[in-house]
């Protein structure tokens, strides 16, 4: 887990005399700051940027830069700034408006943030002046959402390269960014809750990013046990415990691999003594061949990610324990391997679920849902949650629904779904809600057993959903098909990473805004 981002929280006064001050022998110090339509400012980045304005004018005539938002103009040696060695001016102003709207103002801080760290660079050491020219409606959310953003981007997973561009010793180090603020002590929390969620989101994606020869059922859970340090209580259970419960569904999955089948139990306790746990379930395949019905050879490599929701539910407990949230909530790791070989599940075999459902196992690339299906019935009947979520990287049918912009979402409650769609959008990580019914379900009937793990080509990520339905009871529940966002990330403003950590920021938000008082 690294981010080369070091932050500082400083004031406009403290900012306007680091800037007034020469540079630092070997030292220079960048200078951030973020322009509007037709190069507009704040009102402290006019006064601090006043005698420089005749040369920005010049230089952004010159590179026909106008502020819009995404992109930048970099001034070198800057007048009238004898502590700045570069100036770096970041657009926010608003794209082109469709015909008959108006423009819409700059609000994407995360972005902005990510899109800082990227200018910067390497080894950078810099000012940001987090003044707009049009103030943000909630400014200190705002310079939290940035800090967030610039962490994230900053992340790399480079560990296990040992040929370098630069040596380790070459390497020019972490950027070095002091955030300048009205009001450093209002700030101060929330950059504080945009660095330990940073690290939440971070921790996942390094899980994903492991590749499976590192990253076994055993070692998953010895990273889980390290929550202990934030006063999460974690529990694992082996295959013994499991098969005494009959959780044969999930054994099942994991009797062809050498590593053995855990469930990981991690609990928040932070609300009211008693008061029933929200409940998040994680899909943990560490390593997915499909089994008996193996896959093809083309991206199988792709399949250690195949433990995204895993990862993201270990990232949350992370992030709700770090900063002490208001709540009780419990995260179970299904954490298997699904390989082939003599012992492994054949296609026609029978198993029975915790729940006391018999299953036919039609394909053996089908398994998530069957760790999925004891896990759920693990959280409903033993520790009694007001609502259970789970996610998982479960069928290539919701990537081609969906592609890699929104998660799938499924629920048997509107009100659950509604928060969820919700905290999607505040927090960028995007939900879409499928249908489920008696006619999905009727898919899955099996002539042989209660249901089968599959139910055809046709509303593959839907039939999934309606299987996993059938070991919830009524108990509000949701299920989060992430398999086109959790992995393979395409790059963006704030992730460079084949792994996403999606999932993390999500249900953060949806906790604190819905159960945090």
């Amino acid at each position: 887990m690294s981010t080369d981002v070091k932050l500082e929280l400083i004031s406009f006064d403290d900012a306007k005399v680091r800037i007034a001050a020469p540079e630092e022998a070997g030292q220079p110090r960048a200078l951030v700051a973020y322009l509007g339509a037709e190069l507009a400012l704040g009102e402290v980045a006019k006064i601090i940027l006043a005698e420089a304005q005749p040369q920005i004018t010049r230089a952004a005539a010159a590179a026909k830069f106008t502020g819009k938002s995404g992109t930048s103009l970099e001034i070198l040696a800057p007048a009238g700034l004898p502590g700045v060695s570069r100036l770096v001016l970041i657009g926010i102003g608003p794209a082109q408006a469709a015909e008959g709207e108006k423009p819409r103002a700059f609000d994407d801080f995360l972005a902005l943030g990510g899109q800082t760290a990227a200018k910067l660079g390497e080894g950078s050491r810099a000012i940001t002046l987090l003044d707009f020219p049009q103030a943000p409606s909630e400014p200190l959310k705002a310079a939290g959402q940035l800090a967030l953003g610039a962490l994230l981007r900053a992340y790399k997973f480079e560990r296990y390269k040992t040929k370098k561009k630069k040596d380790a010793a070459e390497r020019e180090g972490a950027i070095e960014l002091a955030l300048a603020v009205a009001n450093t002590s209002a700030a101060a929390p929330l950059i504080s809750e945009a660095e330990g969620l940073a690290e939440s989101v971070l921790l996942a994606r390094t899980l994903v990013n492991e590749p499976a020869n590192v990253l076994t059922t055993s070692e998953f859970a010895r990273r889980a046990r390290e929550l202990a340090e934030f006063g999460v209580e974690v529990e694992v259970l082996d295959q013994q415990a499991m098969a005494d419960l009959g959780m044969h569904a999930l054994l099942g999955v994991g009797q062809g691999s050498r590593q053995d089948s855990l469930l990981v139990l991690m609990r928040w306790n932070g609300g009211a003594p008693g008061a029933a746990p929200l409940a998040f379930i994680g899909k943990g395949v560490v390593f997915d061949t499909g089994g008996i019905s193996i896959k093809p050879a083309a991206s199988m490599e792709d399949m250690k990610g195949d433990m995204a929701g895993a990862a993201a539910v270990t990232g949350l407990l992370r992030a709700l324990a770090q900063r002490k949230a208001k709540v009780n909530a419990v995260g179970l790791l299904g954490l298997v391997e699904n390989m082939p070989d003599g012992a492994a599940q054949r296609p026609g075999d029978i198993v029975k679920s915790a729940s006391g459902q018999t299953i036919e196992i039609i394909n053996t690339d089908a398994e998530g849902r069957l760790v999925l299906a004891d896990a759920l019935w693990y959280a409903k009947e033993k520790l009694k949650p007001s609502l259970m979520i789970d996610l998982a990287t479960l069928t290539g049918a919701i990537l081609v629904a969906l592609g890699q912009e929104y998660a799938g979402l499924f629920s048997n409650d509107d009100a659950l779904a509604e928060k969820l769609v919700k905290a999607g959008e505040g927090s960028g990580e995007k939900l879409w809600r499928l249908p489920m019914g008696p006619a999905f379900d009727k898919l899955i009937d099996s002539r042989f057993a209660d249901m089968k793990n599959t139910g055809g080509r046709h509303a593959g990520s839907i039939t999934a959903a309606q299987f996993l339905a059938r070991f919830v009871d009524k108990t509000p529940w949701a299920h989060l098909d992430i398999a086109g966002t959790g992995m393979s990330s395409p790059s963006g403003d704030i992730n460079q990473s084949w792994a996403s950590g999606f999932g993390v920021r999500l249900l953060d938000r949806f906790v604190r805004d819905n159960y945090e008082g």
